[in-house]
């Protein structure tokens, strides 16, 4: 299988590791000659992670300087030179960077040189767990609020999800109707559904049908009790506390 790098853009790469581990100065200088030079010398590795997002497997360093070289120039420093670990390369790709990569640990130079020169192996195996823990801290924190932003969506469409119900059973729920209202606007059939319950005689029902038809709507409740015979005061309070309890 021949080995070729690819072109991925810069923003689509993830990385665990802390951009702390190295000086700004460094960075900026290796920005500088990535801008200058229009690539990085070293291609990083990267594993597809989807589609379109990357996780760094090896080239700290040069990742961290891609990223301030965006930073300088967004337009120039937007893609970076890749070799992207697949199902179909994945043991070959693996076996160069434990090979040719990972004997070269990723620490600060400050410390590295700082530990050589004083030849204090207790320092330098300290420096590295503090390293290590800064790593595992860092992808934590990026596993934890990835998983932060996952619940919060979840939480926000299930949200919506109990509005949308709601207003469905809202625009279920039949609305009340004012006593007046119903005497000028049901049907025969439904007033009578209506009155009978409070013994209203369908002879009166049948009255209060057709007086509203022939002269039109009643205006009060004094209107109807004066238009209708037989109707009087009693009943018509009787008529209105029947709607009174069934909008309860």
């Amino acid at each position: 299988m021949k080995l070729s790098a690819s072109l991925v853009a810069v923003k689509k790469i993830t990385c665990t590791q802390p951009r702390s581990l190295f000086s700004d100065d460094e960075l900026e200088k290796a920005a500088q000659s990535i801008l200058e030079s229009e690539g990085v010398i070293n291609p990083i590795v990267v594993r597809r992670t989807s589609l379109k997002s990357y996780e760094l497997v090896d080239g700290v360093f040069e990742y961290y300087a891609a990223v301030r070289a965006r930073e300088i120039d967004p337009r120039q420093g937007e893609m970076i030179s890749v070799f992207i670990i697949e199902p179909e390369n994945e043991e070959f790709l693996t076996k160069q960077v434990e090979l040719f990569r990972k004997s070269k640990s990723i620490i600060p130079n400050n410390i590295v040189s700082t530990d050589l020169d004083n030849k204090n192996p207790t320092s330098t195996n300290t420096a590295l767990k503090i390293i290590n823990m800064e790593s595992r801290m860092t992808n934590v924190e990026s596993r934890f609020d990835n998983r932060t932003h996952e619940l919060q969506t979840e939480f926000r469409n299930e949200i919506k999800k109990i509005n949308d119900r709601l207003q469905e059973i809202e625009t279920r729920i039949p609305k009340p109707m004012e006593p007046l209202a119903a005497l000028n606007t049901l049907q025969l059939n439904q007033l009578t559904d209506k009155l009978k319950r409070v013994n209203v005689t369908t002879k009166i029902i049948e009255q209060i049908v057709s007086e509203r038809k022939a002269n039109g709507n009643f205006t009060s409740f004094s209107n109807v009790v004066d238009r209708i015979k037989g109707l009087g005061d009693k009943t018509m309070l009787k008529i209105i506390d029947s709607f009174s309890e069934a909008a309860i």
